[in-house]
């Protein structure tokens, strides 16, 4: 469990900031926010005796099985909960480490007994799920060759051989998966780890199993879409995003979210359509690319507290977030400009004007994070290649309703954003 240095190669540089990367791009992300998690937990590790102790069953774990360490390691949660710990050590318990060890061992159904503190009247095993334990502050987690079970005085649960069904006392991370042509995608549904998606809105509650279907059958179509007319795009969602986290629903429209700290996570409301949980995966996946790459490659300056117009955001942006925005969008645009070459009627139409919409939005930011000033050497080259995958698509026709649509609904956003915040934005 030694944390690697990690380096960018140009070719690989360049790819990520045309949109794309690919498996390769992937794999060195995916290698480098490992290094980085390993790191987190080394720290945790020089904070506290009680995370050193579970750290050595761990080790053990490892010899035996490192796949299921592995696993458990690279949950997302686990990033999160490892920065919470570090940031605020009055407010977080490093002993909660003994989770991560007991993940491990239901994992490689290796014999151990440890004793895991409870959170919030739960005990949690990241990656795996959750059982109640009311009124108890810790529990015992015994596990072997034949299962697994937690004590808690005189209540015993009994794991399931699927520790992604649901059984009496156990709540279960379950799974959404989808097939197509000879490509799978596989989710864990994360809607209880108190880690998940950090300030992102999360739904309060689980999903119920009317709901949980409609996530499934969706994500059915939905990878259908990417997988027939996005083929690389879904390759970076198979390989970059692991667990979805439902959010509790906006006003209108649906709404979605990541954070660096949950890396491999995206939290999202209910999926409306099959094209929306299509573009929305699109969408958070070049998040995570970004988020990954920026780890390794500082883009923008120190922040100067200057801001600037997003024509997909109501409030004034930074650099950095401007940045975040435009490569996301970067993204979307690509996404529409495919998928519209696939839709008929009123279909059609929101996909020709959600491409023209985003791909002037998307060129405009870029622009604008040229010219500010607060770009790196790194990040001035990162943004020009982006502008010229974006440039190639401005000439491209549209239909005449499309444009007028979509220029209509950028003229809204922006009259809505100077109404908002008072400040006049010169489109140029």
């Amino acid at each position: 469990m030694n944390p690697s240095v990690h380096e960018i190669p140009e070719k690989l540089f360049l790819a990520l900031a045309a949109g794309g990367g690919g498996e390769s791009a992937a794999d060195l992300l995916l290698r480098s926010q490992y290094s980085k998690r390993l790191l987190l937990l080394r720290g945790v590790l020089g904070a506290a005796g009680p995370a050193a102790r579970a750290h050595g069953l761990l080790a053990r774990i490892q010899d035996a099985d490192p796949r299921a360490v592995d696993a458990v390691l690279r949950y997302p949660t686990v990033g999160e909960w490892a920065r919470r710990t570090l940031a605020d050590p009055g407010a977080a318990r490093p002993g909660e480490y003994a989770a991560l060890a007991a993940a491990a061992a239901v994992k490689a159904g290796f014999r151990a007994e440890i004793e895991v503190p409870a959170r919030s009247g739960f005990v949690v095993l990241p990656g795996l799920g959750r059982a109640p334990v009311p009124g108890h502050a810790s529990t015992l987690v015994r596990t072997g060759p034949g299962g697994a079970e937690i004590t808690a005085g005189d209540v015993r649960t009994r794991l399931p051989a699927d520790v992604h069904e649901d059984a009496p006392g156990w709540e279960a991370l379950r799974r959404l998966t989808a097939s197509h042509r000879g490509a799978a995608v596989a989710f864990l549904l994360d809607d209880h780890d108190p880690d998940r998606m950090p300030g992102g809105g999360r739904l309060p509650h689980r999903l119920p199993p009317d709901e949980l279907e409609h996530w499934r059958s969706t994500l059915a179509d939905a990878w259908r879409i990417l997988v027939d007319h996005h083929r690389p795009a879904a390759e970076e969602v198979a390989a970059l995003i692991t667990v979805l986290t439902p959010l509790a629903p906006p006003v209108r429209g649906m709404s979605s979210a990541s954070s660096r700290d949950v890396f491999g996570s995206v939290g999202l409301s209910s999926p409306p359509d099959a094209a929306s949980f299509a573009v929305t995966l699109v969408h958070e996946v070049q998040h995570a690319k970004l988020a990954a790459l920026l780890d390794l490659v500082r883009l923008t300056g120190p922040d100067d507290g200057s801001t600037h117009y997003a024509p997909w955001r109501d409030d004034p942006r930074p650099t950095a977030g401007l940045l975040q925005g435009a490569y996301a969008h970067l993204g979307i645009t690509a996404f529409w400009r495919a998928q519209r070459r696939h839709e008929k009627g009123a279909a059609a139409l929101r996909a020709g004007r959600d491409f023209a919409r985003w791909r002037t939005a998307t060129e405009y930011v870029i622009r604008t994070l040229a010219a500010n000033g607060r770009l790196t050497p790194e990040g001035a080259l990162f943004v020009d290649e982006m502008g010229r995958t974006v440039r190639a698509w401005l000439d491209e026709p549209v239909p005449d309703e499309a444009l007028r649509r979509a220029r209509d609904a950028a003229d809204r956003h922006l009259s809505a954003w100077r109404r908002r915040n008072g400040m006049p934005v010169d489109r140029g």
